[in-house]
């Protein structure tokens, strides 16, 4: 099964990192390959949690593809959690980590396994995923850069 792990430093603070990537709806902005994205609902647990589910669509030239995921956010934790339900996937895992530095920097986790219920799509859109992925962590950092400042 395909998987991408990265760890990368950013000059922001963990908090300000978790905020961006758990505001999932500007993702169409910022992340490759996001075409479109919708909450369906949104729960704020009592213990400090928030679960939502969203649809994200995914296109690359002529490739469209919509998969719906459950987002556990754990701001105590500085961890999103990420649960595939529904859409090509025959799996998809996500986990993102923020650690704060002493230097008021911060480690940023980025972990991605996934494998497509198609061996043709999986074929076509594979690689592609790859590199994408590879472009997360500067894209992330770039829109951190411009929401809180270099």
């Amino acid at each position: 099964m395909p998987s991408f792990s990265q760890t990368q430093t950013v000059n922001h603070s963990a908090a300000d990192m978790f905020n961006l990537v758990a505001d999932v709806e500007q993702y169409p902005v910022f992340v490759p390959l996001c075409q479109s994205l919708s909450v369906r609902g949104r729960k704020s647990l009592d213990d400090g949690r928030e679960v939502l589910v969203a649809d994200m669509t995914v296109a690359y030239k002529i490739v469209r593809e919509t998969f719906t995921s459950r987002v556990e956010l754990r701001p105590d934790e500085n961890v999103i959690l990420v649960e595939y339900l529904d859409g090509p996937f025959k799996q998809l895992e996500n986990k993102w980590t923020f650690t704060d530095r002493p230097d008021g920097k911060s480690d940023i986790g980025f972990f991605i396994s996934y494998e497509f219920k198609s061996r043709a799509l999986g074929s076509l859109m594979g690689a592609m995923f790859d590199r994408a992925f590879r472009k997360f962590s500067s894209a992330f950092e770039s829109r951190a850069d411009e929401v809180y400042g270099v």
